[in-house]
């Protein structure tokens, strides 16, 4: 990917609210090949995130976000609400207003090299997207694959782009000194509601042939058929012709789950729903209440009661969904738990 044609606006405080005069912001950059999206490239003050998990086994885990913001641009992403902290709104700003930590991978390498490091599993793409088309240009995941495996600490990665693709070499690799588990989450497997939903994501067809793709080399790779939209991807006929696809390429297991629209996340749904699909709207006001996130437990229930037979007919099976972080659960914890001391926690900083 070219980078030609930037604009550098390392000073203009309007590129990124509240934040440009800080030391770590370094520069905001537009492009041609990236219409209408603006990256703001910031200097890391650190790279593992500490969260709280709900395991007895584990009961924390640890994140790395080498970007902030995607432009993949679902309309139901999650993670949203954390544009918020950046002075950005958790709309448009999230989909079209990226920060980049351009020196994650060397931060990374120095938090890894601390005695107090309990080589713990690490998620990445649970919050914002790794792969996102911005990493075709920054390369900030070779360097962080890199730094895991020399470190022996095992890692996850769950992501919607095929750019993944690229570093699989690098991948097999690693998996030679530490566990590496992969997922591809496809949620829509209808090309019209995909480009309107999420329409900054490849397409299903190269999603699938990254999954087909990981298997071959030999790698595990889940599916996270993550959100199931009620009305719109529940259908028996939408989730069995999934599966089948899903079947073909080989992946290690499928995940699922039903929307989830907690504040900030909801208001930008609910735009689209309006906008794309009216007739829908007072449904989901009933089945989303004000105070309420997740749907009804009958929901749930009936929803596996639809897909669970699915999977099993297509010869698949259930993946586990790591508590703490929402990604796949780490091979390395069949083993049981690291026996080293974790770090002290620690907040994910700004940048």
């Amino acid at each position: 990917m070219r980078w030609s044609g930037q604009d550098v606006a390392g000073s203009d405080p309007d590129a990124l609210p509240g934040l440009a005069a800080l030391s770590g912001f370094v520069r905001s950059v537009t492009t041609p090949e990236f219409a209408g999206i603006t990256f703001h490239e910031v200097m890391a003050k650190s790279a593992l995130n500490h969260v709280p998990g709900t395991s007895s086994v584990l009961p924390f885990g640890w994140t790395i976000n080498p970007y902030r913001g995607c432009s993949h641009a679902c309309a139901y992403c999650f993670a949203r609400p954390t544009h918020t902290y950046l002075d950005l709104d958790a709309g448009s700003d999230f989909d079209n207003q990226v920060v980049v930590k351009v020196n994650v991978a060397d931060v990374l390498r120095a938090e890894l090299r601390k005695p107090s490091w309990g080589h713990h599993p690490v998620a990445l793409g649970t919050n914002t997207d790794p792969y996102q088309r911005a990493e075709g240009r920054y390369r900030l995941m070779p360097g962080i694959i890199g730094a895991l495996a020399a470190s022996g600490t095992p890692f996850s990665i769950l992501t919607k782009g095929s750019l993944l693709r690229r570093d699989i070499p690098l991948l097999v690799e690693a998996n030679r000194k530490v566990p590496v588990d992969v997922a591809m989450s496809i949620a829509i497997f209808d090309e019209a509601l995909q480009q309107s939903i999420e329409a900054g994501t490849p397409s299903v067809e190269a999603r699938l042939a990254t999954v087909k793709a990981v298997r071959e080399a030999g790698l595990t790779c889940s599916v996270f058929m993550m959100p199931i939209l009620p009305h719109l991807t529940d259908s028996r006929a939408h989730l069995d012709g999934a599966l089948a696809r899903i079947a073909e390429t080989g992946a290690s297991s499928v995940l699922y789950t039903a929307l989830h629209l907690k504040p900030g996340v909801k208001e930008w749904f609910m735009q689209w729903l309006a906008r794309e699909r009216p007739d829908l709207v007072e449904t989901y006001e009933r089945m989303y209440p004000p105070g309420k996130a997740s749907a009804s437990k009958d929901y749930r229930q009936w929803l596996a009661r639809r897909i669970k037979p699915l999977i099993a007919r297509h010869g698949l099976t259930q993946g586990v969904e790591d508590g703490a972080t929402g990604g796949v659960r780490s091979a390395a914890l069949a083993k049981g738990p690291p026996v080293a001391a974790p770090m002290p926690p620690v907040q994910e900083s700004l940048f």
